[in-house]
């Protein structure tokens, strides 16, 4: 795929026109998101950067030639105020990446309701609710498409202490991308999502911090016990997730739909 045009509009916004395929990726101002964005942008696709937070969006999306929109996962107007401002810039679009997503850490009896609510807003509801958006929009237009969520180890394996909110959260996910490729697969849409494991982010720094006060330990003790969890003994990168990504919204992952692709060197095998 070769590459693209920037065309300016006369509201003084700019338009970009190129061969590729377009995707828009939740979350993609930091972390697995930002690997994501960087290495489909490589892979000659149009890439929409797509953040609650715009500066990280617009960072991202200025160092890969791609375009950025603020998105609120849970907020249906700002879902699909940035799907319309991105076909409007780049055409329609062909893949959506659910990837947004948010944790936090306490003992299961001391997890709040507000806690428990957070963590299901975004992380399940905001899968729920851009599938939608992108579901409606592949429809429309009648030629299929693809959709990707990340989900989690955690969406797989319960025993992740202090996490139960989080892992009922990321179950959520996995039962949902089954049920939506199941119902949307007369459309021509495929839909999987991944389940990283140990993934060396910010969210994962906040997460050694949090844990290693919980255990009373430190965090470099922390690191070592999800190293030591972990087969091929590291932590992963954000770019081992991005690339299986890449592979689900690929050609050569055409017959496979329903999927929750364990990307988490060896930690949970099923």
């Amino acid at each position: 795929m070769s590459g693209s045009r920037n065309d300016l509009r006369e509201d003084g916004t700019t338009t970009v026109a190129g061969v590729g395929p377009v995707v828009l990726v939740t979350g993609g101002g930091a972390g697995i998101g930002e690997a994501i964005c960087r290495l489909l942008a490589e892979r000659g696709w149009r890439v929409a950067v797509t953040d609650v937070v715009g500066a990280a969006a617009a960072r991202v999306a200025a160092s890969i030639g791609g375009i950025c929109a603020t998105l609120d996962v849970t907020d249906t107007a700002s879902i699909s105020r940035a799907a319309t401002e991105v076909e409007d810039r780049l055409g329609p679009i062909d893949a959506w990446v659910a990837n947004a997503g948010i944790s936090s850490m306490a003992p299961f009896t001391e997890i709040s309701e507000a806690e428990w609510d957070r963590n299901y807003e975004v992380n399940a509801k905001g899968v729920f609710l851009t599938g939608q958006e992108a579901a409606r929009r592949f429809i429309a237009r009648g030629r299929g498409g693809v959709i990707v969520n990340t989900a989690s180890m955690a969406g797989k394996r319960g025993a992740a202490p202090f996490l139960a909110h989080y892992v009922a959260s990321k179950f959520a996910v996995v039962g949902l991308t089954q049920a939506m490729a199941s119902e949307l697969a007369p459309a021509g849409i495929r839909v999987n999502c991944v389940c990283p494991g140990y993934v060396a982010t910010g969210m994962q720094e906040r997460e050694l911090a949090w844990e290693a006060e919980l255990r009373g330990t430190t965090v470099e003790t922390v690191r070592e016990l999800y190293i030591a969890d972990t087969p091929l003994r590291r932590l992963e990168t954000p770019e081992d997730v991005a690339r299986v990504v890449a592979f689900l919204l690929g050609p050569d992952a055409a017959f496979i739909t329903g999927e929750a692709l364990a990307v988490n060197g060896g930690s949970f095998m099923d």
